[in-house]
């Protein structure tokens, strides 16, 4: 039989966002966040409703008062949802649900219908369903009818559609293929950065808010052609490439999901494989939108994120991205950084001085040797490109005289060629 369900035909939701201001932490910016967010999931924002209270509602989330302006407001402006700036309860959310009468969201909610959208690879379609039936297995009492309202729409999109209302034993048992799933995927992962780390070719990965420029930069660095819109989590796959410096050396250079506010523990957990590669990282490159008016806030969380993954305690380069247009000079400096430096990775401005700083940190890992390799044992000079810096290269009659920065993992096997 047939039910209304599971038709996932497109709704354009009409939405107003309602958040509570504990003077914890600026509201306004996290609804006008709330509201690119909503619009990125295909709604349209009729209204933006904040309270002040002490702390936020354990039962309604809102105050009563407050719930009552927002039942006008639905009435009035015709609104199909509500969306909250915060993670709801079950309770929270069948409260407001029966007390408003209309379909009532969360952040968290939206966010993972924008990653359902998103996700194009095997790994990050599987880490979504992931994060949405651990999201629906805590809520599946109540929520159905409010879900239903609409027949689709924010929160019914993705691989775990149609796993609404089916009873918590089969999610569970979902949730346990996905996990293994993901498991063999972890163990692929695992072995390519075994694989890389006794090559020993360096890891940089690209951090930062979403939406800073992140795939741009990728692009202008390395012609990776990722997806690159302006938009909030354009890119969820993450991409890796090679990379030449300037000194010939090679080294990987990978992108990561977008860091936001309030980013669900769902998804932190669910795509902790894929965000652990800043933990393996040589040097992290921490993009930050120079036009943001919001740039304190969003370096704030970039590092509480890299704290709880356990990323930071490594040379971090924070590039200043979008020069290009009009600028906040006045915020554009990070003590936590070993070098700040200015770009537009669009325009490509200043590429050549990060390319420059992320050598300069490498040789800074490296050892300085000078070698004589004979002709015969050539294959050994091929240890040098990708974890190396060759300064002099001479062909001499007794074979090849090199001077370089390498890799201190190779430097043992570079040992009985060294000369003075």
């Amino acid at each position: 039989m047939k039910d209304k369900l599971f038709n996932n035909e497109e709704q354009i939701e009409k939405v107003i966002l309602i958040g509570v201001d504990t003077g914890e932490e600026n509201v306004k910016e996290s609804i006008d966040e709330l509201e690119e967010l909503a619009s990125t999931a295909g709604a349209i924002t009729l209204d933006k409703i904040i309270q002040n209270r002490g702390n936020i509602h354990p039962a309604t989330y809102i105050g009563k008062g407050k719930i009552e302006e927002v039942k006008n407001r639905v009435e009035e402006l015709k609104a199909t949802g509500i969306i909250c700036d915060d993670e709801l309860s079950p309770a929270q959310m069948r409260n407001l649900e029966k007390i408003i009468g209309c379909k009532i969201m969360d952040r968290t909610m939206v966010i993972l219908d924008i990653f359902a959208n998103r996700a194009k690879s095997k790994e990050g379609k599987i880490q979504v369903e992931l994060a949405q039936l651990r999201y629906r297995l805590s809520r599946l009492t109540g929520i159905g009818e409010s879900l239903s309202r609409l027949g689709g729409g924010i929160g019914t999109r993705g691989p775990g559609e149609k796993k609404l209302e089916t009873d918590r034993r089969h999610i569970r048992n979902r949730i346990g293929q996905l996990k293994d799933e993901l498991k063999e995927i972890e163990t692929h992962r695992e072995l390519i950065r075994a694989r890389r780390k006794k090559v020993g070719t360096p890891l940089i990965a690209i951090v930062g808010y979403t939406n800073a420029g992140k795939s741009t930069l990728l692009n202008s660095l390395s012609e990776a052609n990722v997806l690159a819109e302006d938009k909030l989590f354009a890119t969820l796959d993450t991409t890796t490439r090679s990379l030449t410096l300037p000194g010939g050396s090679e080294v990987l250079i990978t992108d990561t999901v977008g860091f936001i506010r309030k980013l669900p523990h769902h998804l932190i957990k669910a795509f902790k494989s894929t965000l652990e590669e800043t933990r393996y990282a040589d040097i992290l490159l921490h993009v930050v939108d120079a036009t943001s008016s919001s740039i304190e806030t969003h370096m704030k969380v970039v590092y509480e994120t890299l704290e709880s993954l356990n990323s930071l305690g490594k040379p971090i380069i924070t590039i200043y991205n979008k020069i290009d247009k009009e600028v906040n000079n006045i915020l554009l400096r990070d003590e936590r950084a070993q070098k700040t430096i200015k770009i537009s990775a669009k325009t490509k401005e200043g590429l050549d001085k990060v390319l420059l700083e992320i050598e300069n940190i490498l040789k800074e890992s490296r050892k300085e040797i000078k070698i004589l390799v004979p002709y015969s044992d050539m294959g050994i000079i091929n240890l040098i490109k990708g974890q190396g810096e060759k300064i002099v290269e001479e062909y001499r009659t007794e074979g090849i005289y090199i001077e370089a920065y390498i890799n201190k993992n190779i430097y043992n096997k570079m040992k009985k060629y060294i000369v003075e």
